[in-house]
């Protein structure tokens, strides 16, 4: 029996929680939440809010025992009858068994989609055409060292130094005590045949690691994409330089809140270990998973360059991000110093290096740094604009003479949050959506699966699409009688995408009014973000020659559907080009130059960060960017000419 109202006292009183179907039993204090109880017995409930009640996907069935439930908009009538409740808003009072929805669950999310590494393999160009010299940031060097005479008397550290510096010179070299300590055994008993892997710290060289004989050929690195949303980790040979495997998972971090912002609150009330091991783990659980399909060790990894956003940054240093969301916005460090990798908890070689990519400004980060220099935005001639279409909806504009960006905060949507049956891109998600003249719906999944819900992509198309039939008006308000897929649910209109005959959890899956408001205020900030920083340097859409869109889903866009919805500008559609996930792109690149490392040193310093907030314009632009396409029809004029003739 579920209750309402005032919290009782349950001063010392427990609970035996049942979780079903998986027969996981937890003993609680009454009061806990069901959230909390459910990830005590390791039940990973998705919760991108936080656990706050605002996004309503943590839904569970109650089916014995007392609760207290707070009331909420967000469950209708009937589901409300069948006994689900919110678990981050439900108190257990006694004992209880629960039933976790397939909707509800994250265990399927953790390995994505094809081992969904496939999906991001195929965004990038090879590693061949980086254009820095290589020069891997670790590097194997196989010395056959001459023993010492009496004519040859220099000590064991100083005949090392020698031959890497006839090989490849520095104007610095060290030593670590631990290596030192070994190196006369080791010289000895491999009869002066030693490989040396060097890595790279600013303008020194240091002896990471020595092994008997040859092995220069594993030598290996991994690049990192921390997103807030997704991590994802590319394996390279860094002597051939060739992209060996790739891995991604969904950031444990979800669990304390899908926006950064949630997190930063969390690390602030004393979460900020939690939130560092999260993303660890799931780093560490990808390095297992490469190494075992690729017969390596991990010792064989020598060096790790991470990029992400500053807060993600911060999380997995350990460094508190708080101050990045309190006025002036300042991050705690934007040029985080190499470390070694096992001081965060990475698990490769124990003294192999990890390089954190550095930012631009408290809300434009490494992931953006990375993706101007894979791009080449840093030396181009004519004007381009990058834009990463996520959670922080970061953009860049400039060429070689200046650069400067941007932090469009976009929301969650995209990402599934604040959509009632928005999903990631996992395996059910609907990721293509057409609908045609008599009102069928057409819709394409990731993995061809039963639908269980609708992922960015999806929705970009789905909301034009509803458009340009005439089923939502150009404020996105559904229509009566425009559709029979139209309907109204607890007073509200719904449009019904896939209904629940043919999805997998056997209920419809609907976009609701609130729904498409939230698309269209993320629509909004991305394309008002990108209109206020070209106006900021006195430029409109049409002097840039190229608008280069990046992200993980970037390259599963509809470049029409995106351009009908209003979420990128009125360009022809050859000046609008996906180039995926650029900030992995970027590390790689790094990983496999020291040049190409300096260099991002050199854009990060290079870049103007400009504050949306100092535009005079920007929160009238946010609104009028909140129409489909925007107030101003003018600006999308072959929007406005290709309808009209569809419905002439």
């Amino acid at each position: 029996m579920k209750k309402g109202g005032s919290s009782r006292d349950t001063t010392a009183k427990t609970a035996q929680v049942l979780f079903t179907p998986e027969t996981e039993r937890r003993c609680v204090s009454a009061g806990t939440t069901v959230l909390e109880a459910a990830r005590g017995a390791g039940l990973d409930l998705s919760s991108p809010c936080g656990g706050d009640g605002l996004c309503g996907k943590c839904r569970v069935i109650i089916k014995k025992g007392e609760v207290l439930s707070v009331p909420t908009s967000l469950l209708t009538r009937e589901e409300i009858r069948q006994g689900y409740v919110l678990a981050c808003q439900t108190k257990i009072e006694g004992d209880l068994e629960v039933q976790i929805p397939p909707e509800s669950r994250t265990e399927a999310a953790q390995f994505l989609i094809d081992s969904d590494a496939q999906r991001f393999r195929a965004l990038h160009p090879a590693a061949e055409a980086v254009s820095f010299p290589l020069a891997p940031l670790a590097r194997k060097v196989w010395l056959d060292l001459p023993p010492p005479t009496l004519d040859d008397s220099l000590s064991d550290q100083s005949r090392l130094f020698r031959e890497i510096q006839r090989r490849h010179p520095a104007a610095v070299m060290q030593m670590g005590l631990k290596v030192t300590q070994k190196l006369p055994r080791l010289l000895r008993s491999s009869n002066w045949s030693v490989t040396a892997t060097l890595g790279s710290r600013g303008g020194t060289q240091e002896i990471v690691q020595l092994e008997p004989g040859n092995t220069e050929g594993r030598n290996y690195g991994v690049a990192i994409d921390v997103g807030t949303s997704t991590v994802v980790t590319h394996l390279l040979n860094l002597g051939t330089t060739e992209r060996v495997d790739a891995e991604a998972v969904y950031n444990s971090q979800r669990k304390w809140g899908e926006e950064v912002t949630r997190r930063i609150i969390y690390s602030d009330s004393g979460g900020l270990d939690d939130l560092q091991k999260a993303v660890v783990s799931d780093i560490n659980s990808m390095l297992s998973a490469i190494v075992e399909r690729n017969n390596l060790s991990l010792n064989d990894i020598s060096a790790v360059v991470c990029s992400g956003n500053t807060t993600m940054a911060h999380l997995l240093l350990g460094i508190s991000p708080g101050t990045i969301r309190k006025s002036p916005y300042v991050s705690a460090s934007a040029f985080p110093p190499p470390v070694r990798a096992v001081e965060v908890g990475i698990q490769i070689n124990p003294r192999g290096l990890l390089y954190v990519v550095p930012g631009i400004g408290g809300w434009v980060g490494g992931d953006i740094t990375a993706g101007i220099m894979s791009v080449g935005l840093h030396r181009s001639e004519s004007i381009r604009m990058l834009i990463d279409i996520g959670t922080n909806g970061e953009i860049a504009l400039g060429n070689k003479e200046w650069m400067i960006a941007c932090s469009a905060s976009a929301g969650p949507a995209f990402e599934g949050s604040g959509v009632r049956h928005g999903m990631k891109a996992m395996r059910g998600a609907i990721e293509r959506v057409t609908i045609g003249g008599d009102g069928h719906v057409q819709y394409r999944t990731v993995g061809n699966a039963r639908p269980r819900g609708i992922c960015g992509s999806g929705l970009i198309d789905l909301v034009a699409e509803l458009y340009r039939v005439g089923s939502i008006d150009r404020s996105g308000r559904l229509l009566s009688g425009s559709s029979d897929r139209v309907r109204e649910e607890d007073g509200l209109l719904e449009y019904v995408v896939a209904p629940g005959t043919r999805t997998e959890t056997g209920k419809d899956i609907c976009l609701t009014q609130t729904d498409l408001t939230n698309v269209l205020s993320a629509k909004a900030a991305i394309y008002s973000g990108a209109q206020a920083l070209a106006a900021s340097v006195g430029l409109d859409f049409k002097d840039i020659e190229t608008i280069l869109i990046a992200g993980g889903f970037g390259n599963y866009i509809d470049r029409e559907k995106a351009v009908t919805l209003g979420l990128i500008p009125d360009l022809p559609l050859e000046r609008i080009r996906f180039v995926g996930n650029t900030s992995i792109l970027g590390s790689e690149m790094a990983l496999l130059s020291v040049d190409a490392w300096q260099e991002l040193t050199r854009i990060a310093q290079s870049v103007t960060y400009y504050d949306l907030i100092s535009h005079p314009q920007y929160f009238d632009e946010f609104l009028a960017a909140r129409f489909i396409p925007h107030t101003e029809l003018d600006r999308f004029e072959s929007v406005a000419a290709r309808l009209a003739k569809e419905r002439a």
